[in-house]
């Protein structure tokens, strides 16, 4: 039975790739990997970045006694699987993304960052603020997740960290998918990623918007199918 981790993205939790994970049991020994600060999870004072990220997926797969797996990440979990694959190829058999944005600019993260104004959104989307409240109460509350990830959306912009070069280090075989209806991360970006990585390959979900409580599962499970290792 092949092993897979599930990575939740930015202002996720553990909770985001649940419906995913229910789909994979059947045939997989699948496992879904919360990051310090989110959900239930507290932030240690340095571990709020890509590298604390990635050491939060080796100390996890230490933990549970897992030598070798397959990674999917959502968004921001396909940047930390990418990094952690460049840097742990020993642990990382197959890596596949979703929606992961990897063109970085200043521009692009100040663009992403003006979204995550706390009162904008009780302004504006009362819904998600409180679905955020209720998501991340055991880390530190919904705004200090958002000003944390606003902080490092601001450092990616200006030093991306999964850059060509970490990519042309990647050597697994890696699938990276994108929604045709994506407003965060284009088709031409994801394109361009999957031609810097040697075994990359690149897929479309058509209808698929960003946001993964809108994305079809049974889809998404069929195409994780098909490159679990």
């Amino acid at each position: 039975m092949g092993t897979i981790l599930l990575i939740h993205g930015a202002l996720g939790s553990a909770s985001q790739v649940a419906p995913l994970a229910a789909v994979l049991r059947d045939a997989y020994d699948v496992h879904t990997v919360e990051l310090d600060g989110h959900g239930d999870t507290p932030a240690a004072t340095d571990s709020y970045s890509i590298a604390g990220f990635a050491r939060n997926v080796r100390d996890f797969m230490v933990s549970r006694e897992i030598s070798h797996a397959t990674v999917f990440g959502y968004s921001m979990g396909g940047y930390v699987a990418l990094q952690l694959a460049a840097e742990s190829p020993d642990l990382i058999s197959t890596v596949a993304t979703l929606g992961t944005k990897l063109a970085w600019t200043p521009e692009g993260a100040a663009r992403e960052t003006s979204r995550l104004d706390p009162a904008a959104i009780i302004a504006k989307v009362p819904q998600f603020a409180a679905a955020l409240e209720a998501r991340h109460a055991g880390a530190g509350g919904w705004e200090r997740v958002l000003a944390k990830t606003a902080r490092l959306m601001a450092e990616l912009g200006a030093r991306p960290i999964v850059d060509a070069a970490v990519l042309s280090r990647v050597q697994q075989r890696v699938r990276l998918m994108v929604g045709d209806r994506d407003n965060v991360v284009t088709v031409d970006e994801t394109v361009a990623a999957s031609r810097a990585i040697g075994r990359g390959e690149l897929c479309v979900l058509p209808n698929t918007p960003h946001p993964f409580e809108q994305v079809r599962i049974p889809l998404l499970a069929s195409i994780l199918r098909d490159v679990i290792a």
